[in-house]
């Protein structure tokens, strides 16, 4: 309950704050926050330097300070929800490369989005509705069932329709039949059913979906992200879409698709690594 009562106010400052001092308090309240959580910090910590195996320990605590500031940043944008418009859009993001996922769409047979933990990917994907493209992401149920309805309350005001983790495969396949878009996060496994591979050089748990629904059904996988600038104004990038001959050997072919979907995720997390939100030991 007092996780949900924090969440509630943290809707109410965000909804009544102009967005620079909703930003300035967050920044405040994670900067403590930072301080207090020893836990939180010392994972952060440790994360980074597997991305930053050779970086001094004063820039690893520079950066996981502005992980805990850039988190607090981004539930702020995801609490003012309601208040999204094209005229938000027009003013605070810029769209690149939206080609590479209209040109995926033609196919008609829906396309998988694949992001990560990183930027601000639920605004990315309110950003995407409001832009008149039918959008489901799928998403791991809190514990508390209030929070989780607050949060799927929260993407639903954006026109996103969440695909619970429990039931994603079936309503994923239905969704992709009607040619829409469906978002898969690709940095981390929430089941114990992952793909074994190297992330960062190291063993790490990673999601099957975006390869089983590239290799089983023909579903293009189109890399978006939705980066903060150094302004907190944001881009929105789509890359061109994962390509892979299959080789026949589906244990081979799901290898190697997840492994060209993280060399994606990779770039980006080396690029913007106060922007990846991993606050779990990672690494298996």
């Amino acid at each position: 309950m007092f996780q949900y009562l924090t969440y509630k106010l943290a809707h109410f400052l965000a909804m009544n704050l102009q967005l620079r001092h909703g930003y300035g308090l967050a920044s405040f309240i994670a900067k403590l926050q930072y301080l207090l959580s020893r836990n939180d910090r010392l994972i952060v910590y440790a994360n980074l330097r597997a991305i930053f195996p050779g970086e001094d320990e004063k820039e690893i605590k520079r950066l996981a300070k502005e992980v805990f500031v850039n988190f607090a940043k981004y539930l702020t944008d995801f609490f003012r929800f309601e208040k999204l418009d094209r005229g938000y859009i027009d003013s605070h993001v810029k769209i690149a490369g939206a080609q590479n996922l209209d040109d995926a769409l033609k196919r008609g047979k829906g396309v998988v989005t694949l992001t990560a933990h990183i930027g601000n990917y639920e605004l990315g994907g309110a950003v995407i509705s409001l832009l008149g493209y039918k959008f489901n992401a799928v998403a791991l149920n809190h514990k508390e069932k209030k929070v989780n309805d607050l949060f799927v309350s929260q993407r639903a005001r954006a026109g996103i329709n969440v695909i619970p983790l429990g039931a994603a495969v079936k309503k994923c396949y239905e969704a992709l039949k009607k040619g829409e878009i469906v978002a898969l996060v690709g940095d981390r496994d929430f089941t114990p059913h992952g793909v074994k591979t190297k992330f960062f050089g190291k063993d790490a748990l990673i999601p099957r979906g975006p390869a089983a629904f590239y290799l089983k059904a023909g579903v293009a996988i189109v890399p978006g992200f939705l980066i903060r600038m150094p302004d907190d104004t944001f881009e929105l990038r789509f890359e061109k879409p994962i390509s892979y001959t299959a080789t026949g050997d589906e244990q081979l072919d799901e290898q190697r698709v997840t492994e060209m979907c993280l060399r994606v995720i990779e770039g980006y997390i080396r690029k913007y690594p106060s922007q990846w939100y991993m606050f779990r030991r990672f690494w298996i």
